[in-house]
């Protein structure tokens, strides 16, 4: 039986072409419904209940968020489709939810899409967070970030985080109670994602949260963290450092 799939989107074209791919590159899906605005778009599933949407983010009266909030218990899965200045994508990568940017590549589509068949085939991948999503979106930068840890997904508060340690393609969180939590995304994905919450990139293998900085050694060349760890700052790095804590102690 093929997935029940609603696509919702205020560009005609949009909503034509991603019909089309799911019909010549996802035979797993079956588009059960269409729809033009966040209102039409809510009749839509309640009528058909499907099992995945692909959701415009910015549609006139109503966007896909306002959207989402009309399902309290959500039994579908969203994809997102924005474009890619959109304020709204930092909330969404935070979130660890899954999206689509236009102009849409047929590529980028079904790389998504086995990504979610994926997720419904082995009940340890990610559980979106949409509820994580709206909380992000009300605050002014996202409070909390969504993480693949082994077992399931966690939520952590940034505000919690003293460092990110590198480890190839893996990432080790030290938490501000102890925990430590190994998570298998690169480092840079978390530089870039943190870089507006007082983080910084000390060494290719560190990024610290500047809040937690007890003291710098500075002929050393090492920065010693509340927690006891101390990491070291790379040489062209030492300058920038400076600046940032000079601004925080401000």
């Amino acid at each position: 039986m093929r997935i029940k799939t609603v696509v919702i989107d205020d560009e005609p074209d949009a909503v034509n072409f991603i019909c089309s791919i799911i019909h010549d590159h996802c035979p797993e899906l079956e588009v059960a419904g269409i729809a033009h605005s966040a209102a039409e778009g809510e009749s839509v599933i309640r009528r058909s209940k499907p099992a995945l949407v692909f959701l415009d983010v910015e549609m006139p009266m109503g966007n896909g968020f306002d959207l989402l909030t009309r399902f309290p218990e959500k039994e579908f899965d969203v994809i997102f489709v924005t474009a890619f200045d959109h304020y709204a994508i930092r909330a969404i990568k935070f979130s660890a939810v899954d999206y689509i940017l236009k102009p849409i590549r047929i590529r980028e589509f079904t790389e998504s899409v086995n990504k979610y068949l994926l997720t419904r085939l082995n009940e340890s991948q990610n559980i979106p967070s949409y509820d994580l999503l709206l909380e992000n979106l009300r605050a002014p930068v996202p409070l909390k970030l969504a993480i693949s840890a082994f077992g399931g997904v966690e939520y952590l508060t940034i505000a919690d985080i003293i460092r990110i340690e590198s480890d190839g393609s893996y990432s080790h969180f030290f938490m501000r109670n102890g925990r430590k939590i190994m998570v298998s995304r690169n480092l840079k994905e978390y530089h870039e994602l943190l870089n507006d919450h007082s983080f910084f990139r000390a060494h290719h293998s560190h990024l610290i949260n500047l809040m937690y900085v007890k003291r710098f050694m500075r002929l050393e060349g090492i920065i010693e963290l509340e927690d006891g760890s101390r990491v070291p700052v790379s040489r062209s790095k030492k300058t920038l450092f400076l600046h940032h804590m000079s601004q925080i102690s401000k």
